[in-house]
């Protein structure tokens, strides 16, 4: 047990020392920090949506300094080719051979920028990186580095020249983040430090960022995370969880709820969600300075773990629901352990 609690004091200096990193340059966003940090650790993609402006790519940049990883920007395009993001092969004239020239996929930390504006044959090639770790170059297949993480943003407003992602892809990414409009004591600090010569567009004048975990850090953060406790009662839970997304699962088919829900889903998750599900609640309770999972860390990660895994019906947006409102009647419905 003693070994046990002073793992997790030490997994809890290291977190907290990212975010005091993270926050020398995002003010506020304490979910999406923590958001973040969580697919680090869970080895897991993160889908950020959000405005222009609150700092998403900001905080992707910083988070590749701190965590002194290798980082590459993708400024996803209508005409961006899978050639342009995993690389092609290249015909040298003076050894009359091709050679491979690999692209920015070629990271431990991928930013894809705006990812919706991608067409289908980007998204294609984006999905095997993530999905498998690797990517196909000609007729050879290459390992990614480890570890290999995508940040993807998202603009939930701006639908002229976007491509809806692909659900396959979709449920690729661990979490889906929202990032939120800043409070208003948060949007003065951001204008304080604008005015004093807080610039985003000059690296040279943004707030230093010191390296604050390595690669064997994230290794042990994930030994850490792994050896939290899950009682069979929470698997069950967060089981019931997903299961109750599902219109057509037969312990929801007959079964009456005080809210209707069923109705505005068309499809629920996928076991792929359950997985999400235990490895975040696992990773939260690290967050809290705790070695087992308490319903409360099931709750606090589903939303993130389960809105980009919901295909909504016509009703949903008919009646102005969103996929938080059903996951939220959800959590509100299935008995807790």
């Amino acid at each position: 047990m003693k070994e046990t609690d002073s793992r997790v004091a030490g997994t809890a200096a290291v977190i907290e020392t990212c975010r005091r990193e993270m926050a020398r340059r995002i003010v506020g966003q304490s979910a999406l920090v923590d958001g973040i940090l969580m697919g680090m650790i869970a080895g897991g993609h993160v889908l950020l949506e959000g405005v222009p402006g609150l700092a998403k790519t900001l905080a992707v940049k910083t988070l590749a300094e701190i965590a002194d990883l290798s980082f590459k920007r993708v400024q996803f395009t209508p005409d961006l080719l899978p050639a342009d993001l995993i690389g092609t092969l290249v015909y040298e004239q003076a050894k009359a051979a091709f050679s491979v020239r690999k692209g920015p996929i070629f990271a431990n930390l991928i930013l894809a920028d705006e990812i919706n504006r991608a067409p289908a044959k980007v998204q294609s090639a984006l999905l095997e990186a993530m999905a498998e770790g690797q990517v196909t170059i000609g007729d050879t297949t290459y390992r990614l580095p480890s570890p290999f993480l995508v940040l993807a943003t998202q603009n939930p407003i701006e639908q002229e020249g976007t491509y809806p992602l692909p659900e396959a892809e979709l449920d690729r990414f661990l979490l889906k983040l929202m990032v939120p409009y800043p409070s208003l004591d948060e949007e003065a600090e951001i204008v304080r430090a604008s005015r004093d010569g807080y610039e985003t567009r000059d690296p040279d004048r943004l707030a230093p960022a010191s390296p604050a975990i390595t690669a064997r850090d994230i290794e042990t953060l994930r030994e850490a995370a792994r050896a939290v406790r899950v009682d069979d009662s929470i698997v069950r839970y967060l089981v019931a969880i997903v299961a109750a997304t599902r219109p057509l699962a037969p312990s929801r088919r007959d079964r009456r709820t005080r809210d209707d829900y069923l109705k505005y889903i068309s499809f629920g998750a996928s076991p792929r969600a359950s997985i999400a599900l235990h490895q975040c609640s696992r990773i939260n309770a690290l967050f809290a300075g705790r070695d087992y999972v308490i319903p409360e860390d099931v709750k606090a990660v589903a939303p993130a773990a389960l809105r980009h895994r919901l295909v909504l019906s016509y009703e949903a947006g008919a009646d102005g629901l969103s996929a938080d409102d059903l996951v939220s009647d959800i959590l509100g419905i299935v008995p807790v352990p």
